[in-house]
């Protein structure tokens, strides 16, 4: 049976602005003041260079500390990549994968994405995977249905055990680094659709199951729309998470 309790998650994701010195003080701000596990999840995915001493600081702490990337191999000669191995050799739980900036800066197209979610999965590694704009429309014997195909793509081959370990995040690209954000109904929008999805991929319970969240100029001011609408359980936050206690606000909302 599906459990359908879908747990609120809210994900840091600092992309490449925090400097070394700025780490340790962060999470050392953030980790006694998060809610507990079972009233919500929180996540800070950094760089590479900033993992294991995250990882060290967060311990005996329920912040859970995730990678902003990785490479689909999982050895090899791939200079400047990140191995899922090694990732999750150190302790990282949790990667985001396709990320509107990796596919728009680094060409990464669905293909890739979804070798990342299946080397991820095989590293016991949970996937984000980030989807946008790019919507179907589909006609079949029992009405007209909008799909999400990147979703689709990233989904290729996933086990339905293994979707359970999944999380989408919803990331319009006009709404990512501009300031301006989905209203929560445009949000609650795309996110519903992304649900309807994963409902003919798999089942409306493994639909029910799997955790949406939403993420483009989330701040301290709009996260407690966005968190009230069905079909969003959390949020994918970026410049509002590089201050520790502007993140601090926007977890407690």
């Amino acid at each position: 049976m599906v459990a359908n309790k879908r747990i609120p998650f809210i994900g840091a994701n600092w992309k490449m602005y925090l400097m070394p010195n700025q780490v340790i003080p962060y999470i050392e701000a953030i980790k006694h003041n998060i809610p507990r596990p079972s009233e919500a999840q929180v996540m800070i995915a950094a760089s590479p260079l900033y993992l294991w001493p995250l990882l060290e600081h967060a311990k005996q702490s329920d912040v859970i500390i995730g990678a902003e990337n990785c490479d689909y191999h999982d050895t090899g000669a791939y200079t400047g990549e990140v191995s899922p191995k090694a990732l999750a050799e150190a302790g990282v739980t949790y990667s985001i994968a396709g990320h509107s900036e990796r596919r728009h800066y680094f060409d990464e197209d669905d293909e890739v994405v979804n070798k990342k979610v299946h080397a991820l999965l095989r590293n016991n590694i949970k996937p984000i995977v980030c989807c946008d704009e790019t919507l179907v429309r589909t006609e079949t014997h029992d009405g007209v249905h909008w799909v999400v195909s990147q979703v689709i793509a990233a989904f290729k081959d996933v086990s339905d055990k293994d979707a359970l370990k999944m999380m989408i995040a919803y990331e319009p690209r006009w709404a990512i680094g501009t300031g301006i954000t989905a209203s929560a109904a445009e949000a609650e929008e795309g996110c519903a659709l992304i649900r309807q999805t994963i409902s003919r991929i798999y089942s409306p319970a493994i639909a029910d199951a799997v955790r949406v969240l939403y993420g483009g100029s989330v701040t301290p001011k709009n996260v407690k729309a966005l968190m009230e609408q069905p079909d969003i359980d959390g949020v994918l936050v970026g410049s509002a998470s590089l201050d520790p206690n502007e993140f601090l606000n926007l977890i407690h909302y």
